[in-house]
């Protein structure tokens, strides 16, 4: 049996000003706001995406620019791990609810792969975004090992 895997990585530099996705069940909103507020002027210095109803209230709430996607169940989780896999997001704060089903936890499941293969700090709760944001890394570059895709795609193509 073949190994599907990319190999070898590359290098990637992640900016300064990090994009960063930032998204909640439903059971989860409330609890993603209070976090937000409490580091609005951190959230205020990167890019912020985020899902559907999330967007618009995180948006509203601390009156910051919240690019708002597709809902989660409506595509907004793919629409996220599109983004990591082109690069053009570099953290992901999502607060899931682990007691709550989801209809669509395949593509819950299929984000967090995602992120799990491109090497994207990931934050399920408070606690762990309290220590992604509060990184010395947040504010400046950072240099990090991701799959070498162009590799993987010519070795499946010869």
């Amino acid at each position: 049996m073949t190994d599907s895997r990319p190999q070898r990585s590359v290098r990637r530099t992640l900016p300064a000003r990090k994009r960063i996705a930032l998204i909640a069940h439903d059971g989860k909103k409330a609890e993603l706001l209070e976090w937000a507020t409490r580091w609005r002027d951190t959230l205020a210095r990167h890019e912020l995406v985020g899902t559907g109803t999330t967007a618009g209230r995180l948006s509203a709430s601390l009156e910051l620019a919240v690019e708002g996607l597709m809902s989660g169940p409506l595509g907004g989780d793919q629409q996220i791990g599109a983004r990591i896999t082109e690069q053009r997001l570099d953290l992901l704060i999502f607060f899931w609810d682990p007691f709550a089903p989801q209809p669509h936890d395949p593509d819950v499941k299929a984000l967090l792969r995602l992120a799990a293969l491109w090497n994207v700090p990931v934050a399920c709760n408070a606690a762990s975004a309290d220590f992604l944001v509060s990184s010395p890394w947040l504010d400046q570059p950072y240099e990090m090992a991701i799959p070498d895709a162009e590799a993987w795609v010519a070795s499946r193509n010869p």
